[in-house]
């Protein structure tokens, strides 16, 4: 019989161990072993052991084995597979992604990226070559609309089950207590993960009921995903949701909206209007704006935040 699935499996197990060692720092078996498992990779621990002994006398790597279990690294001077595998330009675009994409991304895939994140912080070190990569991550930042605030704390554990059982399609038990201090214990189907400025939220459908509800990470006291899987429901779709202003306390409920807002305050909405629909009006010294939008508590404290610089507001319902 051909052994020519096993080869190609052994191949592409030491392709992936090379990927995750790390240059400039050690990695254990058990570390990469994990790695691979977060990648969808299963293999016990011996193979992953095996597997290093010999990638270890084939390339330029380093296995400290003064302490079990051993620890390996990439040598100073590897000129191996390590050079090929991250251009800087691919180095830079990890680092942003670690920076801006790090709560959206499965746990499972964060820690299995931990080797590539470790190599791309590597190759935009202290090299000449590489200043002006390395300079344009402090050239360009995501700034608040809204006053700054602290995000919450959210509980690591509680992350990672919400975020694997979402990217699994597994059930998730959670115990939750909402802002009026009520606490439930639920079985409930996760669906989606947003973020709303310094608050995530998880949009999900309790056991036995069809619509959703969103659920802020940080008032989840526990969370347990389970290995029950379900389908995913065909009639959910997590941008309209948002477009139905579900995030900003609505019920999806559209409106025709109006309302007169001086020329100082309301420039700003000859840039970014409210809706494709949107008409200005000029007055002498106001705008007066029409647009349809989604009737929400968001939408009033938007509003409200105007003070009177806003007049003449009227909200009538919004043609089907």
């Amino acid at each position: 019989m051909s052994k020519r699935p096993d080869s190609l499996e052994t191949l592409q197990i030491s392709h992936e161990l090379l990927r995750r060692i790390p240059k400039g720092r050690t990695v254990t078996a058990p570390e990469l072993h994990q790695q691979l498992a977060d990648a969808g990779f299963e293999r016990d621990m011996r193979t992953i052991q095996r597997q290093l002994e010999t990638l270890a006398e084939l390339y330029e790597l380093d296995r400290d084995d003064s302490s079990k279990p051993y620890r390996y690294c990439w040598k100073e001077f590897a000129k191996g597979f390590t050079l090929p595998a991250l251009s800087t330009q691919e180095s830079l675009l990890l680092m942003l992604a670690e920076q801006h994409l790090s709560s959206l991304l499965p746990a499972k895939l964060m820690k299995s990226m931990e080797g590539f994140f470790t190599q791309a912080r590597s190759q935009l070190g202290d090299n000449a070559s590489n200043q002006r990569e390395r300079e344009w991550l402090q050239k360009v930042r995501v700034v608040s609309t809204t006053q700054t605030l602290l995000p919450p704390k959210i509980d690591p554990t509680v992350f990672d089950q919400v975020s694997n059982a979402l990217y699994g399609n597994q059930w998730l038990e959670v115990d939750y207590r909402n802002a009026a201090r009520k606490r439930t214990t639920a079985r409930v189907m996760p669906l989606g993960l947003a973020q709303q400025g310094p608050r995530m939220y998880l949009v999900c459908r309790f056991d036995g009921y069809d619509n959703e509800r969103s659920l802020a990470l940080h008032r989840i006291l526990s969370a347990r995903a389970s290995t029950l899987t379900f389908a995913r429901p065909k009639d959910f779709d997590l941008k309209q949701y948002d477009d139905d202003g579900r995030f900003g306390y609505g019920d999806g409920k559209r409106i025709r909206l109006s309302f007169w807002i001086g020329k100082a305050a309301g420039q700003h909405l000859l840039e970014s209007p409210l809706s494709s629909d949107q008409q200005v009006v000029e007055r002498d010294d106001a705008y007066e704006i029409t647009a349809t939008v989604v009737d929400s508590d968001m939408l009033e404290w938007w509003l409200r935040g105007f003070g009177d610089a806003v007049s003449k507001i009227r909200r009538i319902p919004a043609p089907e």
